[in-house]
This record gives C-alpha cells, sequence and structure tokens, in this order.
C-alpha cells in the first residue's frame, strides 16, 4: 500500500499440470538464468535518477542532487557550482535559508543502522560546515526564519530505517507497546548545540516554521509512528518550550502542513490516504490559534498534491488532474481554484516522486520541477510556471526500449474511468497480444506518465500490452472518486478495472485468452481478489492481502483500515468478509505466483502463506516466492530484480501455454 524513504516517503483456468514450490532465499540471489526474459530485463535502459530539486527563496538559484552531489545552478546566467563533502557522503533533503545564502542538507554515513551526519553551506564558495552528527533517523531539515537555528526530525537510535515500508524488526520476549519517537529537534548554529524539542511521547510527521521563529504547524500523533500517521492531529508547537496545542482534529488523513507568510494561518491537504507520502484531497485552511478548518477546494474534480503560499491568501499547488499533473492556484478569499499548467508528463520535486510536485520561489514567479514521461527519462528544469527551460541533461542518450504508452478512457456504467495503456514493442495492429493489468499499490494513489524502464517497460518488450488502470479509489478525479471504495473493496474499483479490459479489447488486437494480472499491496490484493471472481491466464501478486481477519491481527498499520471499512474487523466482520478473497478461494483456477518480503509490516508475510497454502490445497498451479530480509518495499537492487524476473517468466510460461479450458 504505498512508496517513500519514511514517513518525512501500482483469470483463465485450472491446466492439467500442477506446478508447485515454496522458495524462501536466505540471502538475495538473483535467478542464473539465460532465458528470454532475463535478456529482455536486463537490456532496459538506465537513467540517472534525480534526487531532489530546490529552488531558493528568491527564485536566483537551483540546487539539486544528481548521484549524491548537490549542484547550484544560477538562473541569471546558466553558471553551476557543485558541493561536494571530502568524505565522498552520499547527500539528501535540500533545505534554503530564507535569505537564500544558504543551504542545508544531510549525509548518510555507513552503518548497520541508521546514522547521519547535517551540514550547512555556503552559496559564496566556502567550505560546507558539519553542525552534528547524529545515530538514529534524521530528515527534513529547516532553517528558523532568522537563520539562526536549523531543525530537524530525528528518532534517536532507531535500529532501522524509519517508516513502515522498510523492513520490521522480528519480535522476540516480552511484547509491549514501546516505540521510537520522531521530535523535532533544533541546531543551535551558534553553538551547534542540538536540543530535542518535541515531548517524548508524540510522532512529528511533518512541520513548518512560523514566520517569527517562535512555533511550528505539525502533523503528530502519540504513539507508534509507523501505525499512528492515519490518526494525526494538527498541532501549534512553541519552539522553545515544546508545549502542543492541538488545533484541528481532522475527519481523514493530513499532509503537507504550511504557514502562511502573516502567520495567521495553516494550509494543509485532507483525504482519503492510504499511505503516508501519497498525498492527495483537498486544501483545507485553518487559523494558527485554532478554529474551523475552510475547505478552499470543495468538490474540485482533482487530488492536490503538494502545495506553498505565494502570498497571504494566495496558495500554488499541485495536482493529479485525470492522470496529468496540473499546477494551480486558489484564493482563501473565496473563488475556484485557477488552472496555469496542465500536461500529461509527470511533475515532481524528484525523479520518483510518487505525486505531482514542484519547488516554487517565494512568489511563486519562479518553479524547479523534474520533468519525465514514459518514453521521456527525467531531467531538471526550472523558471517560470509553464515557461521552463532545461537545466541537465544527464539523459540525453538513453532510450525507451518499450512501446508508445496512451492515455485512455471507458466507461463503467456513468463513471468515467483513466488509465494508461502501454503498448507492445514493435507494435503491429494486425497481430493479436497477451495483456497485463497492472494495478497499483494504494489504493489512494494513481498512475502517472512516468519514465518505465522496470516491470512495465520489460512487459512491452515482452511483446504485452500493459494496462495500468486508476479505478474508483485512486486520485485524478476528486475526493469523491478516491473515497468511492469505502466499504467496497473489490466491487466497483474491480469492475472499473473489468470494464476496462472489456472495452479495449474491442478497439485493439488483444488475445482475451492471453490475459493476465499482477500488483504489489493493493495491487496484489486485487490480484488475490480478481481471480476469485474470474479466470485469467496467469496472475502475480506482490504483498498481497488475502484474509482480512487475519491481516487485521497481523498488520503493523492497522489504522489505515478505519476510515476505509467504518470500523474495526472485530466490530463489523462483515463488511470486511464481502471483500474478503479466502471466502472465495474455491473459484480461483487461475496459475498464481506470489511475492513477499518476510519481514513486511505493511503486509505480512502470512497473508501470502495462507493465499499460498490454500492454492496448493486446491492443486491450483501457484508458486510462493519469500525474500529474506525485505520489508514492504524491496531494497536489495538483486531481490527487486529477482522479482521482476520472476514476474516475467511467470507471465511467458502462461501465456506460451494458456489453460486449457476457460
Amino acid at each position: 500500500m504505498k512508496p517513500n524513504r519514511s514517513l518525512s516517503q501500482s483469470a483463465m483456468f485450472l491446466f492439467c499440470i500442477v506446478v508447485a514450490a515454496f522458495a524462501y532465499f536466505p540471502s538475495a540471489q538473483a535467478q542464473a538464468t539465460s532465458s528470454r526474459a532475463a535478456t529482455v530485463l536486463d537490456s532496459m535502459p538506465e537513467a540517472k535518477k534525480v534526487q531532489e530539486v530546490a529552488i531558493s527563496p528568491d527564485g536566483a538559484r537551483l540546487a539539486y542532487i544528481t548521484s549524491g552531489t548537490i549542484t547550484v545552478a544560477n538562473l541569471s546566467d546558466d553558471s553551476k557550482r557543485m558541493i561536494t563533502l571530502e568524505n565522498k557522503l552520499p547527500v539528501r533533503e535540500i533545505a534554503w535559508s530564507s535569505d537564500s545564502k544558504n543551504l542545508a542538507f544531510i549525509a548518510d554515513l555507513e552503518s548497520d543502522t541508521p546514522s547521519a551526519q547535517v551540514w550547512t553551506a555556503a552559496i559564496d564558495g566556502n567550505a560546507p560546515v558539519k553542525r552534528a552528527e547524529l545515530k538514529g533517523n534524521v530528515q527534513t531539515p529547516r532553517f528558523s526564519p532568522d537563520g539562526s537555528r536549523l531543525s530537524v526530525l530525528f528518532i534517536e537510535n532507531l535500529p532501522r530505517v524509519a517508516g513502515p515500508l522498510q523492513p520490521m524488526t522480528p519480535l522476540a520476549g516480552v511484547i509491549g507497546e514501546s516505540f521510537y519517537e520522531q521530535r523535532i529537534s533544533v541546531i543551535d548554529l551558534a553553538t551547534n548545540k542540538l536540543s530535542q524539542v518535541t515531548p517524548k511521547d508524540v510522532y512529528v510527521y511533518e512541520y513548518d516554521w512560523t514566520p517569527d521563529g517562535t512555533s511550528w504547524a505539525a502533523t503528530a500523533a502519540h504513539g507508534n509512528g509507523d501505525a499512528n500517521w492515519w490518526v494525526a492531529h494538527l498541532y501549534r508547537i512553541d519552539a522553545q518550550s515544546g508545549e502542543m496545542h492541538d488545533i484541528y482534529k481532522p475527519k481523514w488523513q493530513i499532509a503537507d502542513p504550511h504557514v502562511s507568510p502573516d502567520g495567521k494561518n495553516v494550509a494543509l491537504i485532507e483525504g482519503l490516504m492510504s499511505d503516508a507520502g501519497l498525498t492527495g484531497g483537498e486544501i483545507q485552511l485553518i487559523p494558527l490559534a485554532g478554529g474551523a478548518a475552510k475547505n478552499l477546494t470543495p468538490g474540485i474534480s482533482s487530488s492536490p498534491s503538494a502545495l506553498t503560499w505565494t502570498s497571504a491568501d494566495k496558495i500554488l499547488f499541485t495536482q493529479n488532474a485525470d492522470g496529468d499533473s496540473s499546477i494551480a492556484t486558489v484564493n482563501i478569499r473565496g473563488g475556484a481554484a485557477e488552472k496555469l499548467w496542465s500536461s500529461e508528463q509527470m511533475i515532481g520535486a524528484t525523479s520518483s516522486a510518487p505525486v505531482p510536485g514542484i519547488s516554487v520561489s517565494r512568489d511563486g514567479s519562479v518553479a524547479g520541477i523534474v520533468m519525465q514521461a514514459a518514453n521521456t527519462p527525467p531531467e531538471v528544469w526550472a523558471g517560470p510556471t509553464g515557461k521552463w527551460k532545461q537545466i541537465t541533461h544527464i539523459n540525453a542518450d538513453v532510450k525507451p526500449a518499450w512501446g508508445e504508452r496512451k492515455k485512455v478512457h471507458w466507461m463503467n456504467g456513468k463513471t468515467r474511468i483513466q488509465g494508461w495503456l502501454l503498448f507492445p514493442k514493435d507494435y503491429n495492429a494486425s497481430k493479436s497480444y497477451p495483456l497485463v493489468i497492472n494495478v497499483h499499490g494504494g489504493p489512494s494513489w494513481g498512475f502517472t506518465s512516468r519514465w518505465s524502464p522496470g516491470l512495465e517497460g520489460a512487459l512491452s518488450a515482452m511483446g504485452y500490452f500493459v494496462l495500468s488502470p486508476n479505478p474508483r479509489g485512486s486520485y485524478g478525479q476528486g475526493e469523491a472518486f478516491t473515497q468511492g471504495n469505502v466499504k467496497d473493496f473489490g466491487g466497483g474499483d474491480y469492475r472499473d478495472i473489468m470494464t476496462g479490459v472489456d472495452s479495449l479489447a474491442k478497439q485493439f488486437p488483444i488475445d482475451k485468452k492471453r490475459i493476465g494480472i499482477r500488483g504489489h499491496s493493493y495491487g496484489g490484493y486485487m490480484t488475490m481478489w480478481a481471480e476469485t471472481q474470474t479466470n485469467f491466464a496467469a496472475a502475480v501478486a506482490g504483498a498481497g492481502l488475502s484474509d482480512w481477519l487475519s491481516y487485521y491481527g497481523l498488520n503493523d498499520i492497522d489504522e489505515w483500515m478505519l476510515p476505509f471499512f467504518g470500523a474495526s474487523v472485530y466490530d463489523d466482520p462483515a463488511v470486511y468478509a464481502k471483500s474478503d478473497p479466502m471466502h472465495f478461494v474455491k473459484a480461483v483456477k487461475t496459475p498464481t505466483l506470489i511475492l513477499v518480503g518476510d519481514r513486511d509490516g505493511e503486509v505480512p508475510m502470512e497473508q501470502s502463506v495462507e493465499w499460498w497454502h490454500a492454492l496448493q490445497a486446491m492443486h491450483v498451479p501457484s508458486t510462493l516466492v519469500v525474500y529474506a530480509n525485505e520489508g514492504h518495499m524491496f531494497i536489495k537492487p538483486a531481490d527487486a530484480r529477482d522479482y521482476n524476473l520472476r514476474t516475467l517468466e511467470w507471465f511467458e510460461q502462461w501465456f506460451e501455454h494458456p489453460p486449457a479450458a476457460h
């Protein structure tokens, strides 16, 4: 159900031969194979990544990170300067001082447990200055408005990288409610002394300084940080004492809080969000002193994903609009949002941004972005909104090795659905091709047009259509659409996907006997669910959810389910049961590959074992692969490659020899 580094971070028949295996990798080992799938996968082009872009408040310079190194570009004369550390440590998370004269950033140390250094650098050319070396997870540096202090989010002595996507620490001993809190900590830049300010029993997720430097607006929750992001409140926090004032209890999830330039209000995004970092919803305005929230974008037909103030009464924001990236503004005094720019190209503050984003100067006149599309690798751009000029050419020689990707629409009854159809490489309309349905995670997320070198591109290069749908529950069509699968997992969202298959099969040469489905997290759940409802040629379920009752008791983030189902599985088992794959497992005939990490806290390994065990009992062709020391997001390149390779080979096997009867 997601992707980001930390919380700071998309049926056909029984075959006569049963393929059954349980594979466990004690260490990451890619398959030793010379298969066609391996050749295709290894031929995928590698584009350099842009880790981050950050425009200076005055709009004169752009800082960006590539290959772990910071480059500062002067936008007026195109001159550039690189900021490097003598120890060559990789850096991340750039922050500008309000006077545009200094940068702060974090350098990660090589260590068995998270450790990092906090640095600042003046743009006048002086050498960077190390401000702190901290044992634990460090993120989100922010200069105080007067530049005298630097704040960070710090989890002291954390034994692993923060966030529920990461491999969880195995349980041992007496299990209780113990956790590591993420606190706002402040470094006095005159002395380099660090003070942890916020209370020990509170986990802070995001924060912003007030213009006078006396306090912060922050999203935070008591208790386990991995589990409680979904129930975070908005607080005003005293920057000296750490005293917290609860100023807003939201109905849904909240993200991206920003204090207005006059210090009177906080703007944030509130909506039904399945994961931290996958932001979408509507823009709310809350008085910093506390009071009723005002929805600035009620009924908007898009999904705002990031925002910034450009004056005391105007907000600029990015959004997913029908699968496109879009930039708009809204006035807090009233009136509809005004769209400034829109494109099928994906824009973000990083090349791996999960939702549209942008870095904007103080007045909003200049922006820095990473721009990419399905067949265009990421590059840095900067300038006035919509009139950007290209800053980098790091991927000028990188070309796609897959087919064309088109934006598509179809109707499920009266509901209009959007998705993306990737064509087979060397597509010939006179031929017939298999189709793989590619279901995104979340479910509150959405596919956009982004560079596709991984599994999608490889599937196209194998000669398959790939449909990446954005069914109800996704971003891009407004909050009502995102909430369309509340208490209805596997209902309308499943029908949205399958009507898309039917619609596209009438328009393109898709072989209906060779249709497969795959996905990870919510996509893994939907794969398991879909094969209980109809038959496919093949299915691949990554980190799938097979049994709501056992899942509720096993996972580390059960708070996420309450907004989607309205109650716990113990209080309303019926609403879960009707969406439960295990209740309908005897209908499954589809050959299924099941992939999961053994330390997954979001969708625990046992869910995959349970599904595999059921399919084995019914003699359904199935293979289970468990990856040692991996979480919900695979962090070892060899394991990620193995995951993709096995997926390609599974579809190749069953598309070449599809089950014998429908």
